[in-house]
């Protein structure tokens, strides 16, 4: 399986779970951008240097500097890759489509992970982040929705979005992605 895809969906839907053992299972390069943003700091790269002053000032991190590590990390591969964690909205989505066709890796899918928000509440809940209650998952989750329905409109009208409903076990979800992508 050589595909060039994203992970989207609402936090707790199970993305990095999934995404991890896709990538592990088929040998796709993944791209967390998270983890690559605490790796490029780890690294003392100037991109990671400009990082790390932007997350110190507790700034997010500009949609420029993510692309320019997403680059840095897709020219020099050649296989298939999983993006996981970005785009988040439809800036974001163009800014990436653009870095593709440049790059000749154009995105074949996109998963949507699919959640009832009372079960991606009680799945957060669990997780037990300190700063995490009820009331702060709802807003992130309102918050996720409002910044990714046009982002998944834009998928949706271009043929690339195929959705998996996240319940069940991760074995089960893992056979949804699979057919999903066959």
């Amino acid at each position: 399986m050589s595909h060039r895809l994203l992970f989207v969906g609402p936090p707790g839907a199970g993305k990095g779970t999934q995404a991890e053992r896709l990538a592990a299972n088929h040998g796709l390069l993944h791209l967390s951008t998270g983890d690559l943003l605490r790796a490029e700091v780890k690294a003392g790269s100037e991109l990671g240097k400009e990082a790390e002053a932007v997350m110190n000032r507790g700034e997010l991190v500009s949609d420029a500097l993510v692309l320019a590590i997403v680059r840095s990390r897709l020219q020099s591969h050649s296989g298939g890759w999983l993006l996981d964690g970005f785009p988040r909205n439809l800036a974001q989505a163009e800014a990436l489509d653009a870095l593709l066709s440049e790059l000749n890796q154009p995105l074949q899918s996109v998963l949507l992970m699919e959640l009832d928000d009372d079960e991606l509440v009680q799945r957060l809940l669990a997780r037990g982040r300190a700063d995490d209650n009820e009331e702060v998952i709802r807003h992130r989750l309102s918050v996720y929705r409002e910044q990714t329905a046009p982002l998944i409109n834009h998928y949706e009208q271009r043929g690339q979005l195929k959705r998996v409903v996240s319940t069940g076990t991760i074995e089960a979800v893992a056979e949804q992605i699979t057919a999903a992508l066959a």
